[in-house]
C-alpha cells in the first residue's frame, strides 16, 4: 500500500504564492503530487524533474571549486513564477511551482522543513528487542 504523502505537499503549498508540489522518485516516477496539477501533468513534470537534478549534478564542476560539493536545491526562473527542487531524502525530490512574486526564502525553508518531516515519518527505528527472552 502506498503511503499518503499529501501533508508534504499541502504544507508547502500554504505559503503564498505556492502553485502545485509534486513528489518524485529518482528514476522519474511521480510518487504524489497536490490537487492543484493534475495526475497526467504531474507525472510529465516528474519526469523532467528527475532528469533536472540529474543535469544540476552534472554540471556541479562549473561552479569552480575544486570539490563541488553536494548538490542542495535547483531555482528556475521564469516569467510568471518559479521552480524549486530539492533533495528529499534517498532517491527522492521534492519539486514546488510559485509565482513570481512568492518570498523565495520561505518558500524554499518551508520545502526544507517538509523534507526532514518527511524523513522522519518515512524512517522506522530499528528493533532492539524482537520480544524474545531467550
Amino acid at each position: 500500500m502506498k503511503p499518503d504523502l499529501s501533508w508534504v505537499l499541502n504544507d508547502v503549498l500554504q505559503v503564498p504564492g505556492a502553485r502545485h508540489a509534486i513528489l518524485v522518485s529518482a528514476d522519474g516516477l511521480l510518487l504524489a503530487n497536490s490537487s492543484e496539477i493534475g495526475r497526467d501533468d504531474a507525472e510529465t513534470v516528474a519526469a523532467a524533474m528527475s532528469s533536472m537534478q540529474s543535469l544540476s549534478r552534472a554540471v556541479a564542476p562549473f561552479i569552480g571549486a575544486q570539490t563541488p560539493g553536494r548538490w542542495h536545491q535547483t531555482l528556475l526562473e521564469y516569467e510568471h513564477g518559479w521552480i524549486f527542487l530539492i533533495a528529499a531524502g534517498t532517491g527522492a525530490y521534492l519539486a514546488a511551482a510559485a509565482a513570481a512574486d512568492v518570498d523565495m526564502e520561505a518558500m524554499s525553508f518551508r520545502m526544507q522543513q517538509q523534507v526532514a518531516a518527511l524523513g522522519k515519518a518515512m524512517t522506522t527505528p530499528p528493533r532492539h528487542d524482537a520480544g524474545s527472552n531467550a
